[in-house]
Protein backbone atom coordinates (compact mmCIF):
# COMPACT_ATOMS: atom_id res chain seq x y z
CA UNK A 1 0.00 0.00 0.00
CA UNK A 2 0.79 3.58 0.45
CA UNK A 3 3.05 2.59 3.28
CA UNK A 4 5.67 0.41 1.19
CA UNK A 5 7.01 4.24 -0.53
CA UNK A 6 10.12 3.99 2.33
CA UNK A 7 12.39 6.64 0.01
CA UNK A 8 9.39 8.67 -1.15
CA UNK A 9 7.05 9.57 2.23
CA UNK A 10 4.87 12.65 0.61
CA UNK A 11 1.53 10.19 -0.21
CA UNK A 12 2.58 8.77 3.64
CA UNK A 13 2.90 11.99 5.44
CA UNK A 14 -0.39 13.18 3.81
CA UNK A 15 -2.55 10.30 4.17
CA UNK A 16 -1.93 9.89 7.44
CA UNK A 17 -1.35 13.35 8.85
CA UNK A 18 -5.17 13.44 7.57
CA UNK A 19 -5.99 10.48 9.14
CA UNK A 20 -4.72 11.42 12.14
CA UNK A 21 -5.96 14.75 12.01
CA UNK A 22 -9.86 13.71 11.29
CA UNK A 23 -9.51 10.73 13.72
CA UNK A 24 -10.68 8.43 12.05
CA UNK A 25 -10.20 5.43 14.58
CA UNK A 26 -12.23 7.62 17.07
CA UNK A 27 -15.08 8.13 14.81
CA UNK A 28 -15.11 4.31 14.01
CA UNK A 29 -15.21 3.37 17.41
CA UNK A 30 -18.21 5.95 17.85
CA UNK A 31 -19.99 4.31 14.92
CA UNK A 32 -19.54 0.64 16.59
CA UNK A 33 -17.20 -0.20 13.75
CA UNK A 34 -14.73 -2.34 15.57
CA UNK A 35 -13.45 -5.80 15.74
CA UNK A 36 -12.82 -7.92 19.29
CA UNK A 37 -10.04 -9.70 18.16
CA UNK A 38 -7.60 -10.14 15.46
CA UNK A 39 -7.00 -7.54 13.63
CA UNK A 40 -8.20 -4.37 14.50
CA UNK A 41 -11.13 -2.55 12.08
CA UNK A 42 -9.05 0.39 11.87
CA UNK A 43 -6.31 -1.50 10.20
CA UNK A 44 -9.01 -3.12 8.10
CA UNK A 45 -10.48 0.10 6.61
CA UNK A 46 -7.25 1.78 6.30
CA UNK A 47 -5.93 -1.33 3.82
CA UNK A 48 -8.96 -0.33 2.03
CA UNK A 49 -9.13 3.37 2.06
CA UNK A 50 -5.97 3.14 0.30
CA UNK A 51 -6.45 0.07 -2.02
CA UNK A 52 -7.41 2.36 -5.08
CA UNK A 53 -3.77 3.89 -5.30
CA UNK A 54 -2.33 0.97 -5.69
CA UNK A 55 -3.63 0.56 -8.91
CA UNK A 56 -4.85 -3.12 -8.27
CA UNK A 57 -7.92 -4.59 -6.87
CA UNK A 58 -8.18 -6.54 -3.90
CA UNK A 59 -7.75 -10.14 -5.57
CA UNK A 60 -4.75 -8.31 -8.07
CA UNK A 61 -3.08 -7.43 -4.87
CA UNK A 62 -3.60 -10.53 -2.67
CA UNK A 63 -2.17 -12.12 -6.10
CA UNK A 64 1.16 -9.84 -5.95
CA UNK A 65 4.05 -9.55 -4.09
CA UNK A 66 3.11 -7.26 -1.50
CA UNK A 67 0.54 -9.68 -0.45
CA UNK A 68 2.07 -10.45 3.13
CA UNK A 69 1.30 -6.40 3.55
CA UNK A 70 -3.03 -8.08 4.03
CA UNK A 71 -4.56 -10.67 5.61
CA UNK A 72 -7.25 -13.06 4.14
CA UNK A 73 -9.93 -12.32 1.67
CA UNK A 74 -12.71 -13.60 3.94
CA UNK A 75 -11.44 -11.15 6.77
CA UNK A 76 -12.05 -8.28 4.06
CA UNK A 77 -15.27 -9.08 3.06
CA UNK A 78 -16.48 -9.85 6.40
CA UNK A 79 -15.61 -6.47 7.63
CA UNK A 80 -17.71 -4.80 4.77
CA UNK A 81 -21.04 -7.32 4.95
CA UNK A 82 -21.08 -6.32 9.30
CA UNK A 83 -24.93 -5.67 9.79
CA UNK A 84 -23.48 -4.36 13.47
CA UNK A 85 -21.52 -1.05 12.07
CA UNK A 86 -23.38 2.17 11.70
CA UNK A 87 -21.75 3.62 8.21
CA UNK A 88 -24.45 6.22 7.96
CA UNK A 89 -23.47 7.84 11.43
CA UNK A 90 -19.42 7.26 10.48
CA UNK A 91 -20.27 9.54 7.17
CA UNK A 92 -22.20 12.30 8.85
CA UNK A 93 -19.65 12.25 12.14
CA UNK A 94 -16.88 12.63 9.36
CA UNK A 95 -18.64 15.41 7.47
CA UNK A 96 -19.48 17.38 10.16
CA UNK A 97 -16.17 17.97 11.14
CA UNK A 98 -14.81 18.61 8.15
CA UNK A 99 -17.24 20.96 7.41
CA UNK A 100 -16.71 22.49 10.77
CA UNK A 101 -12.96 22.86 10.84
CA UNK A 102 -13.68 24.57 6.66
CA UNK A 103 -16.56 26.61 7.93
CA UNK A 104 -13.54 28.35 10.01
CA UNK A 105 -11.70 29.15 7.23
CA UNK A 106 -14.16 31.42 5.38
CA UNK A 107 -15.86 34.42 5.44
CA UNK A 108 -19.22 34.64 7.94
CA UNK A 109 -20.97 35.91 5.24
CA UNK A 110 -19.97 33.25 2.84
CA UNK A 111 -22.99 31.10 1.98
CA UNK A 112 -23.21 27.12 2.66
CA UNK A 113 -26.05 25.25 1.21
CA UNK A 114 -26.83 21.52 0.68
CA UNK A 115 -26.80 20.07 -2.45
CA UNK A 116 -29.42 17.18 -3.46
CA UNK A 117 -29.08 14.59 -6.59
CA UNK A 118 -28.91 11.21 -7.79
CA UNK A 119 -27.26 8.75 -9.83
CA UNK A 120 -27.98 5.52 -11.04
CA UNK A 121 -25.04 2.40 -10.00
CA UNK A 122 -25.26 -0.21 -12.69
CA UNK A 123 -25.18 -4.01 -12.06
CA UNK A 124 -26.76 -5.05 -15.63
CA UNK A 125 -25.04 -8.14 -15.52
CA UNK A 126 -26.15 -8.61 -12.41
CA UNK A 127 -29.05 -11.22 -11.23
CA UNK A 128 -28.81 -12.29 -7.33
CA UNK A 129 -27.66 -9.27 -5.82
CA UNK A 130 -29.53 -8.42 -2.63
CA UNK A 131 -32.21 -5.01 -3.43
CA UNK A 132 -31.44 -5.03 -6.82
CA UNK A 133 -34.20 -3.36 -8.85
CA UNK A 134 -34.94 -2.11 -11.83
CA UNK A 135 -34.40 1.62 -12.11
CA UNK A 136 -34.64 4.47 -14.21
CA UNK A 137 -31.74 6.21 -15.99
CA UNK A 138 -32.53 9.99 -16.76
CA UNK A 139 -29.48 10.81 -17.83
CA UNK A 140 -29.12 7.62 -20.95
CA UNK A 141 -33.60 7.94 -20.39
CA UNK A 142 -33.80 4.12 -20.18
CA UNK A 143 -34.24 1.50 -17.42
CA UNK A 144 -30.91 -0.30 -15.83
CA UNK A 145 -30.21 -2.82 -13.55
CA UNK A 146 -28.93 -1.35 -10.55
CA UNK A 147 -29.77 0.98 -7.73
CA UNK A 148 -29.97 4.43 -7.57
CA UNK A 149 -27.08 6.18 -5.31
CA UNK A 150 -29.37 9.21 -3.46
CA UNK A 151 -26.67 11.33 -2.29
CA UNK A 152 -26.67 14.62 -0.19
CA UNK A 153 -23.39 17.18 0.41
CA UNK A 154 -22.28 20.16 1.53
CA UNK A 155 -20.33 23.05 -0.20
CA UNK A 156 -19.23 26.68 0.66
CA UNK A 157 -18.59 27.60 -3.11
CA UNK A 158 -15.27 26.02 -2.78
CA UNK A 159 -15.31 22.92 -1.00
CA UNK A 160 -17.89 20.43 -1.89
CA UNK A 161 -18.55 17.20 1.10
CA UNK A 162 -20.77 14.47 1.02
CA UNK A 163 -22.79 13.67 4.14
CA UNK A 164 -25.32 11.20 3.30
CA UNK A 165 -26.38 8.53 0.69
CA UNK A 166 -28.52 6.58 0.35
CA UNK A 167 -28.45 3.15 -1.80
CA UNK A 168 -32.30 3.39 -2.94
CA UNK A 169 -33.80 -0.18 -4.56
CA UNK A 170 -37.28 0.54 -5.02
CA UNK A 171 -40.48 1.53 -3.67
CA UNK A 172 -42.52 -1.04 -6.00
CA UNK A 173 -42.41 -4.88 -4.96
CA UNK A 174 -42.71 -5.56 -8.68
CA UNK A 175 -39.75 -3.44 -9.47
CA UNK A 176 -36.77 -5.09 -7.49
CA UNK A 177 -35.51 -8.96 -8.95
CA UNK A 178 -34.88 -9.57 -5.20
CA UNK A 179 -35.54 -8.73 -1.38
CA UNK A 180 -33.89 -8.54 2.08
CA UNK A 181 -31.66 -11.52 2.86
CA UNK A 182 -33.75 -14.02 5.48
CA UNK A 183 -30.11 -13.80 7.34
CA UNK A 184 -30.41 -10.36 8.19
CA UNK A 185 -31.04 -9.52 12.38
CA UNK A 186 -34.52 -7.33 12.27
CA UNK A 187 -32.57 -5.47 14.92
CA UNK A 188 -29.36 -4.14 13.32
CA UNK A 189 -28.23 -1.24 11.52
CA UNK A 190 -27.93 -3.62 8.05
CA UNK A 191 -31.39 -3.77 7.95
CA UNK A 192 -32.53 -0.37 8.89
CA UNK A 193 -30.45 1.04 6.12
CA UNK A 194 -31.98 -2.30 4.14
CA UNK A 195 -35.48 -1.08 4.79
CA UNK A 196 -34.61 2.80 4.28
CA UNK A 197 -34.06 1.60 0.82
CA UNK A 198 -36.88 1.06 -0.26
CA UNK A 199 -38.50 4.54 0.58
CA UNK A 200 -39.87 6.83 -1.84
CA UNK A 201 -36.81 9.08 -2.97
CA UNK A 202 -38.41 12.36 -1.71
CA UNK A 203 -39.36 10.62 1.76
CA UNK A 204 -35.43 9.78 1.52
CA UNK A 205 -34.28 12.74 0.23
CA UNK A 206 -35.89 14.35 3.36
CA UNK A 207 -34.62 12.21 5.85
CA UNK A 208 -30.63 12.87 4.77
CA UNK A 209 -31.56 16.44 5.34
CA UNK A 210 -32.87 16.17 8.73
CA UNK A 211 -29.81 13.98 9.39
CA UNK A 212 -27.40 16.62 8.32
CA UNK A 213 -29.35 18.98 10.19
CA UNK A 214 -29.50 16.90 13.55
CA UNK A 215 -26.17 16.05 13.53
CA UNK A 216 -24.58 19.78 13.51
CA UNK A 217 -23.93 20.80 9.68
CA UNK A 218 -24.58 24.15 8.85
CA UNK A 219 -26.05 25.26 5.79
CA UNK A 220 -29.12 27.82 4.38
CA UNK A 221 -30.41 26.32 1.64
CA UNK A 222 -31.01 23.16 -0.29
CA UNK A 223 -29.80 23.08 -3.97
CA UNK A 224 -31.93 20.93 -5.90
CA UNK A 225 -32.48 19.93 -9.77
CA UNK A 226 -36.03 19.76 -11.63
CA UNK A 227 -36.63 16.51 -10.70
CA UNK A 228 -37.07 17.21 -6.99
CA UNK A 229 -38.07 20.97 -7.06
CA UNK A 230 -41.78 20.23 -7.08
CA UNK A 231 -44.01 21.72 -4.28
CA UNK A 232 -44.51 19.12 -1.59
CA UNK A 233 -40.73 18.57 -1.52
CA UNK A 234 -40.10 22.49 -1.36
CA UNK A 235 -43.05 22.45 1.28
CA UNK A 236 -40.80 19.87 3.53
CA UNK A 237 -37.66 21.64 2.99
CA UNK A 238 -39.14 24.96 4.81
CA UNK A 239 -40.65 22.99 7.68
CA UNK A 240 -37.11 21.89 8.36
CA UNK A 241 -36.25 25.81 8.82
CA UNK A 242 -34.08 26.00 5.60
CA UNK A 243 -34.95 27.84 2.51
CA UNK A 244 -34.67 25.83 -1.68
CA UNK A 245 -33.34 27.11 -4.29
CA UNK A 246 -34.01 24.74 -7.82
CA UNK A 247 -34.96 24.65 -11.32
CA UNK A 248 -37.62 24.01 -12.65
CA UNK A 249 -39.48 22.12 -15.68
CA UNK A 250 -42.10 23.77 -17.78
CA UNK A 251 -45.10 21.58 -17.03
CA UNK A 252 -48.80 21.54 -15.92
CA UNK A 253 -48.45 23.63 -12.61
CA UNK A 254 -49.49 26.58 -12.01
CA UNK A 255 -48.19 29.39 -10.52
CA UNK A 256 -50.21 32.29 -8.98
CA UNK A 257 -49.56 35.68 -10.18
CA UNK A 258 -51.66 39.31 -9.75
CA UNK A 259 -54.29 37.07 -8.46
CA UNK A 260 -54.45 34.51 -11.73
CA UNK A 261 -52.64 31.41 -12.33
CA UNK A 262 -50.26 30.92 -14.95
CA UNK A 263 -48.08 28.61 -16.08
CA UNK A 264 -44.18 28.89 -16.80
CA UNK A 265 -44.79 29.57 -20.42
CA UNK A 266 -47.43 31.85 -19.57
CA UNK A 267 -45.45 33.80 -17.49
CA UNK A 268 -42.92 34.54 -19.61
CA UNK A 269 -44.97 37.65 -21.45
CA UNK A 270 -44.80 39.45 -17.98
CA UNK A 271 -40.93 39.74 -18.82
CA UNK A 272 -38.59 41.55 -20.74
CA UNK A 273 -36.42 39.45 -23.08
CA UNK A 274 -34.71 41.96 -24.74
CA UNK A 275 -31.96 42.80 -23.02
CA UNK A 276 -28.25 41.08 -23.95
CA UNK A 277 -27.79 39.40 -20.62
CA UNK A 278 -28.22 36.10 -19.18
CA UNK A 279 -30.71 37.07 -16.56
CA UNK A 280 -33.98 38.55 -18.21
CA UNK A 281 -35.58 39.00 -15.01
CA UNK A 282 -38.21 37.46 -11.93
CA UNK A 283 -41.66 37.16 -10.94
CA UNK A 284 -42.74 36.71 -7.21
CA UNK A 285 -45.39 34.25 -7.60
CA UNK A 286 -47.22 32.05 -4.93
CA UNK A 287 -47.86 28.18 -5.45
CA UNK A 288 -50.98 26.25 -5.32
CA UNK A 289 -50.68 25.83 -1.57
CA UNK A 290 -49.57 29.78 -1.34
CA UNK A 291 -45.88 30.01 -0.80
CA UNK A 292 -44.75 32.53 -2.35
CA UNK A 293 -41.25 31.78 -4.55
CA UNK A 294 -39.87 34.43 -7.01
CA UNK A 295 -38.94 32.69 -10.21
CA UNK A 296 -35.76 33.94 -12.28
CA UNK A 297 -36.02 33.80 -15.79
CA UNK A 298 -32.17 32.94 -17.49
CA UNK A 299 -31.10 32.37 -20.86
CA UNK A 300 -30.57 28.97 -22.07
CA UNK A 301 -27.66 28.81 -23.94
CA UNK A 302 -27.94 24.72 -25.56
CA UNK A 303 -31.57 26.31 -27.04
CA UNK A 304 -31.99 29.82 -27.49
CA UNK A 305 -35.37 29.60 -28.10
CA UNK A 306 -36.41 28.52 -24.52
CA UNK A 307 -35.38 29.78 -21.43
CA UNK A 308 -34.38 28.21 -18.01
CA UNK A 309 -36.52 28.91 -14.65
CA UNK A 310 -34.65 28.98 -11.59
CA UNK A 311 -37.20 29.31 -8.51
CA UNK A 312 -35.97 30.71 -4.63
CA UNK A 313 -38.03 30.58 -1.45
CA UNK A 314 -35.97 32.98 -0.33
CA UNK A 315 -37.53 36.28 -2.03
CA UNK A 316 -35.15 38.56 -0.32
CA UNK A 317 -32.21 37.28 -2.62
CA UNK A 318 -31.39 39.21 -6.10
CA UNK A 319 -31.84 37.64 -9.49
CA UNK A 320 -27.80 37.49 -10.20
CA UNK A 321 -27.71 35.87 -6.22
CA UNK A 322 -30.11 33.28 -6.95
CA UNK A 323 -28.12 32.21 -9.86
CA UNK A 324 -24.84 32.30 -8.20
CA UNK A 325 -26.00 30.30 -5.88
CA UNK A 326 -27.26 28.04 -7.79
CA UNK A 327 -24.46 27.63 -9.78
CA UNK A 328 -22.51 25.98 -6.32
CA UNK A 329 -24.80 22.66 -7.83
CA UNK A 330 -22.66 21.77 -10.57
CA UNK A 331 -19.95 20.60 -7.58
CA UNK A 332 -22.07 17.27 -7.16
CA UNK A 333 -21.69 16.31 -10.98
CA UNK A 334 -18.22 16.94 -10.33
CA UNK A 335 -18.00 14.49 -7.06
CA UNK A 336 -20.04 12.12 -8.94
CA UNK A 337 -17.54 12.08 -11.87
CA UNK A 338 -14.88 11.73 -9.54
CA UNK A 339 -15.65 9.40 -7.89
CA UNK A 340 -16.99 7.06 -10.33
CA UNK A 341 -13.68 7.68 -12.58
CA UNK A 342 -10.97 7.68 -10.34
CA UNK A 343 -12.01 6.21 -6.65
CA UNK A 344 -14.01 2.81 -8.55
CA UNK A 345 -17.10 4.01 -6.97
CA UNK A 346 -19.60 1.08 -7.69
CA UNK A 347 -16.96 -1.10 -9.94
CA UNK A 348 -13.89 -1.61 -7.36
CA UNK A 349 -16.03 -4.53 -5.45
CA UNK A 350 -18.81 -7.09 -7.08
CA UNK A 351 -20.46 -8.11 -3.72
CA UNK A 352 -23.88 -9.84 -3.76
CA UNK A 353 -24.39 -8.21 -0.33
CA UNK A 354 -26.02 -4.84 0.05
CA UNK A 355 -24.55 -4.12 3.30
CA UNK A 356 -21.15 -4.46 1.21
CA UNK A 357 -22.28 -1.98 -1.46
CA UNK A 358 -22.57 0.70 1.04
CA UNK A 359 -20.01 -0.33 3.15
CA UNK A 360 -17.78 0.29 -0.17
CA UNK A 361 -19.74 3.37 -0.91
CA UNK A 362 -18.99 5.02 2.35
CA UNK A 363 -15.36 4.48 2.05
CA UNK A 364 -15.39 6.23 -1.60
CA UNK A 365 -17.03 8.96 0.13
CA UNK A 366 -14.46 8.92 3.13
CA UNK A 367 -11.35 8.73 0.43
CA UNK A 368 -13.03 11.75 -1.57
CA UNK A 369 -13.17 13.91 1.72
CA UNK A 370 -9.73 13.11 2.37
CA UNK A 371 -8.43 14.50 -0.96
CA UNK A 372 -10.56 17.56 -0.34
CA UNK A 373 -9.28 17.89 3.29
CA UNK A 374 -5.79 17.55 1.70
CA UNK A 375 -6.26 19.80 -1.32
CA UNK A 376 -8.30 22.76 1.20
CA UNK A 377 -5.15 22.98 3.40
CA UNK A 378 -2.65 22.84 1.13
CA UNK A 379 -4.62 26.11 -0.50
CA UNK A 380 -3.66 24.83 -4.13
CA UNK A 381 -5.65 24.30 -7.70
CA UNK A 382 -5.76 20.92 -8.31
CA UNK A 383 -8.17 19.04 -9.70
CA UNK A 384 -9.14 15.20 -8.37
CA UNK A 385 -7.93 13.91 -10.97
CA UNK A 386 -4.42 15.69 -11.08
CA UNK A 387 -4.51 14.75 -7.07
CA UNK A 388 -5.59 11.33 -7.40
CA UNK A 389 -2.82 10.51 -10.11
CA UNK A 390 -0.32 12.28 -8.19
CA UNK A 391 -1.08 10.01 -5.52
CA UNK A 392 -0.91 6.92 -7.60
CA UNK A 393 2.30 8.54 -9.23
CA UNK A 394 4.32 8.35 -6.09
CA UNK A 395 3.56 4.76 -5.44
CA UNK A 396 4.63 4.14 -9.23
CA UNK A 397 8.32 6.05 -9.26
CA UNK A 398 8.84 4.05 -6.42
CA UNK A 399 8.20 0.90 -8.87
CA UNK A 400 10.69 2.31 -11.28
CA UNK A 401 13.35 2.65 -8.63
CA UNK A 402 13.64 -0.88 -8.03
CA UNK A 403 13.00 -1.31 -11.91
CA UNK A 404 15.70 0.53 -12.91
CA UNK A 405 18.18 -1.19 -10.60
CA UNK A 406 17.64 -4.25 -10.87
CA UNK A 407 17.62 -4.04 -14.64
CA UNK A 408 21.52 -2.33 -14.07
CA UNK A 409 22.52 -5.41 -12.01
CA UNK A 410 21.08 -7.55 -14.44
CA UNK A 411 23.29 -5.42 -17.48
CA UNK A 412 26.46 -5.60 -14.99
CA UNK A 413 25.80 -9.33 -14.59
CA UNK A 414 25.82 -10.28 -18.52
CA UNK A 415 28.73 -7.50 -19.70
CA UNK A 416 31.01 -9.61 -17.60
CA UNK A 417 31.33 -12.45 -20.08
CA UNK A 418 31.71 -10.41 -23.19
CA UNK A 419 35.54 -9.94 -24.23
CA UNK A 420 37.46 -7.25 -22.54
CA UNK A 421 37.97 -5.00 -25.36
CA UNK A 422 33.92 -4.58 -25.81
CA UNK A 423 33.31 -4.38 -21.70
CA UNK A 424 35.52 -1.40 -21.73
CA UNK A 425 33.73 0.22 -24.53
CA UNK A 426 30.36 -0.38 -22.71
CA UNK A 427 31.70 0.42 -19.31
CA UNK A 428 33.04 3.64 -20.48
CA UNK A 429 29.13 4.78 -22.33
CA UNK A 430 27.50 3.78 -19.45
CA UNK A 431 29.27 5.67 -16.88
CA UNK A 432 29.21 8.85 -19.48
CA UNK A 433 25.55 8.14 -19.51
CA UNK A 434 25.31 7.91 -15.45
CA UNK A 435 27.00 11.19 -15.23
CA UNK A 436 24.55 13.11 -17.80
CA UNK A 437 21.65 12.65 -15.62
CA UNK A 438 19.92 14.00 -12.72
CA UNK A 439 21.40 13.57 -9.36
CA UNK A 440 18.65 10.99 -8.35
CA UNK A 441 19.30 8.88 -10.80
CA UNK A 442 22.78 8.94 -10.22
CA UNK A 443 22.00 8.04 -6.90
CA UNK A 444 20.66 4.83 -7.87
CA UNK A 445 23.90 3.31 -9.25
CA UNK A 446 26.06 4.81 -6.90
CA UNK A 447 26.80 1.45 -5.92
CA UNK A 448 27.03 -0.79 -9.28
CA UNK A 449 30.27 -3.23 -8.76
CA UNK A 450 31.73 -3.81 -12.34
CA UNK A 451 34.12 -6.43 -10.94
CA UNK A 452 32.78 -10.17 -12.34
Amino acid sequence: MIYQNTQNENTQNQFSNAIKELQLGKLLRKSNIKKSCGISAYDVFQFLLLLVFQGKNLFRFLNSKHKEQAVSKNTYYRFLNETSYNWSRFLLLLAVKVTTAFDKLTRPERVQVLILDDSVIKRNRSKSVELLARVYDHVEHKCQRGFTMLTLGWSDGYSFIPTGFNMLSSATKCNRYNEISDTIDRRSNGYRIRKESMMHKTDAAVLLVKNALNVGIKAQYVLMDTWFTTEPMISEILNLGLDTIGMVKQLKQRYTYNGKPYKLSELKKFVNFEGAGNIFGSLTVTTKTGIPVKIVFVRNRNKKSECLYVLSTDLSLSDAEIVRIYGNRWSIECFFKSSKSFLKLGTEFQSHNYGAMVSHTTIVFTRYIILEWIRRNQNDQKTYGELFFMFCDDIQDMELTNALQSLMALFVEHISNLSADITSVIKCKVSEWITSQASFVQALFGNICWES
